[in-house]
């Protein structure tokens, strides 16, 4: 007996109602979103991360470009947050549909870096949602890669012995600062057992 895979190919009558085309105009919410896109364009960066010096569009910038945009193609922009999940939500005005992006947000106590974070997820949201042209602004601090600590030459280093030994310079600080060779993180080591 063979083996026989049945497969339910729907039709193309059925691939349309799939869409859910709004019933008056007729046009599906991926239809909206295509025009609106085509209209948004690429967002003005009118803020700067001082920390890294890198321009960006803000939350309000992102808002004042897309949302009139939106309503004029009958789509709606919520952005809830439910429990500790931002929502970023596109709306069909007409059929109720709805398309999403959502972030978990970090566990914070503190109330300014709370707010800080749900604007930043506001944004990130909606960029991933649209896929807006955007700078990666403070999220460097994501992907940078740590700085490579400097070494020391041995006559700084025996001048940072010396500091240690008068107590005016920790071990801790000498690590922290500078990248050791063998030789001195021995050095140092004897050097930190002598002196106790």
């Amino acid at each position: 007996m063979e083996n026989q895979l049945n497969f339910d190919i729907p039709s193309t009558s059925e691939k349309l109602r799939a869409k859910k085309a709004d019933p008056v105009s007729g046009i599906s919410l991926y239809s909206k979103l295509h025009r609106a896109k085509l209209s948004i364009g690429k967002v003005v960066k009118n803020a700067t991360n001082p920390h890294f010096k890198k321009s960006y569009a803000d939350i309000n910038a992102l808002l004042e470009t897309v949302e009139p945009i939106l309503h004029e193609n009958g789509l709606l922009l919520l952005q809830p947050i439910h429990d500790t999940v931002l929502v970023t939500q596109i709306i069909d005005i007409d059929s109720g549909q709805m398309i999403e992006s959502w972030l978990s947000l970090p566990l914070i106590t503190d109330p300014q870096k709370i707010l800080s974070a749900v604007t930043y997820f506001r944004r990130g949201t909606l960029q991933s949602l649209l896929s807006l042209q955007a700078v990666d602004d403070d999220g460097n601090t994501a992907s940078a890669a740590p700085k490579a600590k400097p070494s020391i030459d041995n006559e700084r280093f025996q001048k940072a012995l010396q500091a240690i030994e008068d107590k005016k310079f920790t071990v801790e600080q000498l690590h922290a600062t500078y990248s050791l060779t063998d030789l001195q993180s021995k050095s140092l080591l004897i050097s930190n057992q002598i002196n106790k």
